[in-house]
C-alpha cells in the first residue's frame, strides 16, 4: 500500500507540474488560491478607503468592471457604481441585471463590506469556479456599497452610534433651530456613553446581583443607589434635552414612491417622495436601466431575508409572485442560518415609502432585503440556547452580550464605569456603554462569514432571475413556397420574465417575438402545447389575434421553468431570424432558412 500512495503522489506531483498555471493568474499553492487583489473584510472601511478598493478592483479587471458616480449626496460625496458585466457575451442591456446596495442608513455599516466583498469574490474567481465564471457571462452585476456616504462616514469619524440619517438638515425637536444638539464626547474617547450618580438610597437604579456591570431598575418600593442620568452629552440649546437634534433627522428608506405617507403618519419620510438627493440617483439609475430583474438592499441586523410589502393595507402579492417569492426565500434560510423568510409588515414593522416596495410596486423588480447580523449566532448551538433558557447561566440573554465580550473579544467591546465631572451634572461616572460596532454590526472576526453567505443568496437571486433561450427552430415545408416552423422557447429560471404584479401595474414592457426576413410573409400564428399532437390535430391551436405576426407581443411574458413552443405558418423562402427580446429576460435568437 505505501508503494501505491507514493506513486499516486508522484502521478499527482507530475500531473501539477505539467498543468502548470493558467494563463493571466499566478501559480496556485496546493488548492489555496493566489488572489491579484488582496483585501480585508475583519475590519470597517470609512468612504475613502471602500472607494479606493473599488479602483483596485478596477485596476486590476478593467475588462469586466466598470466605475462610475450615480449622483452625489447631501455633503456632495460620490455615489460610487460598480458595473459587473463580461462585454464579450453581449452588452448590459442584453442581459438580465441584478442591483445591489448597501448602507442605506448610515450606521449601517456591515453591508458595504457585503457589496465589496461581492465584487471581490466575483472577479477573483472568474476563470477558477464554473458557476461563478457562468454567473459573470450571464448576468449583470450593479453594485454600490455605500448608498448613503454621508452617514457612513459620519457614524466613522463621530462618537454617536445612531447616525442612521443623511445628512440635509432637519429640525428634530421643533424650536427653529436645525441640528443644533448633536451628540457630545465629554471624555473624548470616540464613544458617547451613559451617565449615573451615586446618591445611596435614593435612587432609581442598582447594580446587578449576576453582574456588577449591569444597572438595572429597582423593584418597585425600593429605592437604588444610582440615578441614570442619560447619554453622555450636553444641552447645547438649553431646552432641557440633550442630543436630541443632530446632523440629519430622517429616514432614507422612507422616502420612496409607493405607499410614501407624509411625516405624521410615517415618521422620516421628508416632504415628498424622492425629496432626497441620494435617493433621486438611485432612481434615476434605476429608471435607467430596465434590465435590472433582481433587487437586494443590504441591512443591518435581525437576521431575516425580508420582502413586500411593507403595510398590510397594500395587501398581498399576487399568488404567483408570493410562490416565486417563497421559494428564495426559503432557499435563503438555508444558504443563511439564522436568518429567518419574513414579510416586512407582519414580521418586522409597518413601513410606507419603503424602497423595496417601489422596486417592487414601481419597477417589476424582485426585491429583498437582508438585515444581516444576528444575535443568534453569538452561541449558535442548540446546547447553548439551552443554556441561554436558564436565568442564572452565564450565557442568559442579560448576560451574554458581557460573556462574549470577555472571552471572545477580551473586553475590547464594553466601556467601564469611570468617575467624571460633569460640566452641567457635577461629580458623576461615565461609562456603562457599548462600543457603537457592538451589537448591531458582528465581530470582525465573524464577518467575513457573514459577507459570503449573502453574497450566496445575492447570487442565487441574480442566477434564478429570468433567462430567454431559443432552442428547436425546423422549418417544414408543406406547400409551394409555404413552410411550417416550430420554436421553442425556454426560460428555465424560476423567475418569469414579467412578475404578475408588474403585469398588472403595466410597469414592465411586454415581451416582444420578433421575425425578419427580405422575402417572407406570415399567414398566421400560434401557441402549441404539444407539436406532435398538433400534427395531427391542428385545432389544439391556440391562435395569436394580432395584427403584426412579425412583432408578437407577449403581455404576460415568460413563466419560470417552462418552455413554450408557437407554430408559424410562414410563405417565402430565404434566412429568417426569430428573436425574443425581454426587458428583464435578455434577449435570444435563431436563424432557419426556408426553402
Amino acid at each position: 500500500m505505501k508503494k501505491t500512495g507514493g506513486f499516486m503522489i508522484g502521478i499527482l506531483i507530475v500531473a501539477a507540474a505539467l498543468s502548470g498555471p493558467r494563463p493571466g493568474r499566478p501559480a496556485q499553492k496546493s488548492s489555496d488560491p493566489q488572489f491579484k487583489v488582496k483585501l480585508d473584510f475583519n475590519r470597517w472601511h470609512d468612504v475613502p478607503e471602500l472607494y479606493s478598493d473599488m479602483e483596485r478592483l478596477r485596476q486590476a479587471f478593467p475588462k469586466f468592471l466598470r466605475l462610475a458616480s450615480i449622483g452625489k449626496s447631501q455633503d456632495g460625496r460620490d455615489i460610487m457604481l460598480m458595473t459587473v458585466n463580461n462585454p464579450d457575451t453581449g452588452p448590459e442591456t442584453a442581459k438580465a441585471a441584478m442591483y445591489i446596495e448597501a448602507n442605506v442608513h448610515g450606521n449601517e455599516i456591515q453591508g458595504g463590506e457585503v457589496c465589496l466583498y461581492t465584487i471581490w469574490y466575483l472577479m477573483e474567481n472568474y476563470g477558477r469556479i464554473e458557476n461563478v465564471t457562468r454567473l459573470v457571462n450571464e448576468r449583470v452585476f450593479y453594485i454600490i456599497p455605500t448608498v448613503n456616504p454621508d452617514g457612513r462616514q459620519y457614524f466613522m469619524e463621530s462618537p454617536g452610534g445612531s447616525a442612521r440619517s443623511g445628512h440635509v438638515p432637519v429640525d428634530e425637536d421643533n424650536d427653529g433651530l436645525l441640528d443644533e444638539d448633536g451628540p457630545d464626547d465629554l471624555n473624548g474617547n470616540g464613544v458617547i456613553e451613559q451617565l449615573r450618580m451615586r446618591v445611596p438610597g435614593r435612587g432609581t437604579h442598582r447594580l446587578s446581583s449576576t453582574d456588577p456591570r449591569i444597572l438595572e431598575a429597582a423593584p418597585q418600593g425600593e429605592a437604588g443607589d444610582y440615578i441614570l442620568l442619560g447619554p453622555e452629552g450636553l444641552d447645547n440649546d438649553g431646552d432641557g434635552r440633550v442630543n436630541e437634534d443632530g446632523p440629519g433627522g430622517y429616514d432614507q428608506n422612507r422616502n420612496w414612491a409607493a405607499d410614501w405617507q407624509p411625516e405624521y403618519v410615517q415618521r422620516g419620510a421628508m416632504n415628498y417622495p424622492f425629496e432626497l438627493p441620494e435617493a433621486r440617483g438611485v432612481a434615476d439609475f434605476l429608471a435607467a436601466h430596465p434590465n435590472i430583474a433582481g433587487v437586494q438592499s443590504y441591512h443591518n441586523s435581525g437576521g431575516m431575508i425580508l420582502r413586500g410589502p411593507g403595510a398590510e393595507s397594500a395587501g398581498e402579492y399576487p399568488a404567483e409572485d408570493a410562490r416565486f417569492y417563497d421559494e428564495l426565500g426559503k432557499q435563503g434560510e438555508r444558504i443563511i442560518p439564522f436568518y429567518r423568510y419574513l414579510i416586512i409588515w407582519s414580521g418586522l414593522y409597518t413601513v410606507h415609502g419603503g424602497f423595496i416596495d417601489w422596486t417592487n410596486e414601481g419597477l417589476g423588480i424582485v426585491s429583498f432585503s437582508n438585515e444581516l447580523w444576528s444575535s443568534e449566532q453569538y452561541f449558535p448551538s442548540e446546547a447553548l440556547r439551552e443554556q441561554q433558557k436558564d436565568p442564572e447561566s452565564r450565557i442568559a440573554p442579560r448576560r451574554s452580550r458581557y460573556f462574549f465580550d470577555d472571552y471572545l473579544e477580551f473586553g475590547d467591546e464594553f466601556l467601564e464605569w469611570k468617575p467624571f465631572d460633569h460640566p452641567q451634572y457635577g461629580k458623576v461616572e461615565i461609562g456603562g456603554a457599548w462600543r457603537k460596532t457592538q451589537g448591531r454590526v458582528p465581530p470582525r472576526f465573524m464577518n467575513e462569514e457573514l459577507c459570503h453567505r449573502n453574497m450566496a443568496f445575492s447570487l442565487y437571486q441574480a442566477d434564478e432571475m429570468p433567462m430567454i433561450r431559443l432552442g428547436e427552430a425546423a422549418a417544414e415545408k408543406i406547400g409551394e413556397d409555404v413552410h411550417r416552423v416550430f420554436l421553442d422557447i425556454a426560460n428555465p429560471k424560476l423567475a418569469p420574465t414579467i412578475m404578475a404584479r408588474a403585469a398588472r401595474n403595466n410597469v414592465v414592457r411586454p415581451d416582444l417575438l420578433l421575425l425578419a426576413g427580405k422575402n417572407v410573409q406570415v399567414i398566421s400564428a400560434g401557441w402549441v402545447d404539444n407539436k406532435e399532437v398538433y400534427r395531427v390535430k391542428p385545432s389544439v391551436l391556440q391562435l395569436i389575434g394580432q395584427k403584426d405576426l412579425k412583432r408578437i407581443i407577449v403581455r404576460s411574458g415568460h413563466p419560470g421553468k417552462t418552455t413554450r413552443t408557437i407554430m408559424y405558418l410562414l410563405k417565402g423562402s430565404g434566412d429568417i431570424t426569430f428573436t425574443y427580446d425581454s426587458v428583464k429576460g435578455g434577449q435570444a435568437a435563431k436563424t432557419v432558412r426556408l426553402g
